[in-house]
């Protein structure tokens, strides 16, 4: 039986409490396996996808026929998003680039203006990174500047993490908003202009302004990490004004300008912005917009991208061929299990689409007029709650919601997109590994972690959810 036709079988039987019981029990398992027996989630959302289409009744040939199309589908659509940015990613740390971002920014910066400054460094390293790379790259930084400001840790790390925390979870190409966008069909242009929208409000409230309840709080110092001698004995100095704080921390390595970095950061971004402004404003036969239309593909703009880095980034820091080829084979080990579990969120995606079940949420949420963007945002926290994985909540909230994009608007699917991620950033505590990094690099004791980056978190998505259902009135 073809995946259509299963699709047709189970339409009929909408009402079917068996169908609503099997996603139940499936996303209950998923759950339980991951937090209780500590299974990885790719092997978790495999199981649990079996288990969907097991309880719902589909032929177990046609569970794994279904599982391996979402599969596939996922990987050629995000997949090889996900390869690039690392690559992207990689090249940028290894060039010496995130640090020339940092150095400039900071360095030019009063102690009053820092929190704002590390805020938008976040924000900068954190739209081409995945989450963990940018926060083990944003610690020392942090952790510098906090000693030889003579700053509160919290002062200067929260806004920083808000930066980063804030595009991983709304503003592609990170692994979770892309998921989102392929599963629910959005537009990756308007979730993009969007995504930045909500973004820079948010990081606001969520960095410099609550910064400033966090380290009254938490009152504690940055401890001596990742330092040198002759840095911790710098430690107690104060900055003297704009460039002291660059001219401190910068090595002894070449790397590329300010200008060349920011501009390959920015260049996919400006690339699918100019796509999704070309769709609104130009009519389909005009040459500039099909020009842009390719080149403003995610594919092809984060291809470039990289194209753009080896240059800029790799021989503008002096690095050989070989060096530059390394760092690109270096950049794939780290996202692999990113990638199973994107896959396999796709394939249980998948199957859920297949057995009917999306229909039966679809019609619950068009039957009792609750609103998609709210309910989008409560699955994906309930999610976020109880698995502790921002990405494993986006994933698994996008395959539950996808049938109720189907019948909203370009804009407010790519608002559902936004929803989910805001959801997905809810309450970061002890099953979460991100609680668990902060709290070990910071040595700080767990409740003030709470009192901190979990308050943090929770803020963005709070903030971002009412920023977003804003939106979906004036939209």
């Amino acid at each position: 039986m073809s995946t259509s036709a299963l699709v047709a079988a189970a339409a009929p039987a909408a009402s079917d409490p068996r169908l609503i019981a099997a996603a139940l029990i499936g996303i209950g398992l998923i759950v339980l396996l991951i937090t209780k027996v500590k299974l990885h989630p790719f092997l978790s959302l495999t199981l649990g996808a079996v288990a969907v289409g097991a309880i719902a009744g589909m032929p177990l040939a046609d569970t794994l026929d279904s599982y391996g199309k979402g599969v596939g589908a996922t990987v050629a659509s995000v997949g090889t998003l996900i390869a690039l940015g690392a690559v992207l990613g990689r090249l940028l740390a290894d060039s010496g680039g995130a640090d020339q971002i940092v150095d400039t920014i900071v360095g030019r910066a009063s102690t009053r203006a820092l929190p704002w400054a590390m805020a938008l460094v976040g924000a900068l390293i954190g739209l081409p990174m995945f989450f963990e790379i940018g926060l083990v790259l944003l610690i020392p930084v942090i952790l510098l500047v906090s000693r030889r400001s003579g700053l509160p840790l919290m002062r200067v790390g929260i806004p920083a993490l808000a930066g980063l925390s804030v595009m991983h979870g709304l503003v592609p190409p990170h692994p979770g908003p892309l998921v989102a966008v392929a599963a629910l069909k959005a537009d990756l242009g308007i979730t993009l202009g969007l995504g930045v929208l909500v973004a820079i409000p948010t990081v606001i409230i969520a960095g410099p302004l609550f910064s400033r309840y966090a380290a009254r709080w938490v009152p504690v110092q940055a401890p001596d990490l990742f330092v040198s001698r002759s840095e911790a004995d710098a430690g107690h100095r104060v900055s003297d004004g704009p460039g002291t704080l660059a001219a401190e921390a910068a090595t002894q390595t070449r790397r590329p300008s300010f200008g060349a970095t920011l501009f390959t950061v920015l260049l996919p971004v400006v690339l699918m912005l100019g796509k999704a402004l070309a769709d609104i404003f130009l009519p389909k036969a005009d040459g500039t917009r099909v020009v842009l239309d390719f080149l403003g593909t995610p594919l092809v703009a984060l291809m470039l991208a990289v194209l753009v880095a080896m240059v800029t980034l790799g021989r503008g820091a002096g690095l050989t061929r070989e060096g530059i080829a390394k760092s690109v084979e270096q950049s794939f080990p780290p996202i692999a299990g990113i990638l199973l579990i994107v896959a396999a969120g796709g394939g249980f995606k998948q199957v859920l689409v297949d057995t009917g079940i999306g229909d039966i949420i679809a019609k619950a949420v068009a039957g009792n007029g609750a609103s998609p963007l709210l309910l989008a945002w409560v699955v994906a926290v309930l999610i976020r709650l109880a698995t502790g994985s921002a990405t494993v909540a986006t994933i698994t909230a996008s395959g539950i919601l996808a049938p109720v994009a189907a019948g909203l608007s370009p804009t407010h699917t790519s608002l559902l997109v936004l929803a989910i991620g805001a959801g997905s950033l809810f309450f970061s505590h002890v099953n979460d590994a991100g609680f668990w990094l902060v709290k070990e690099y910071f040595k700080v004791d767990v409740v003030q972690n709470v009192k901190t980056w979990s308050v943090m978190e929770t803020l963005i998505s709070v903030v971002g959810i009412v920023l977003v259902l804003l939106l979906g009135l004036v939209l």
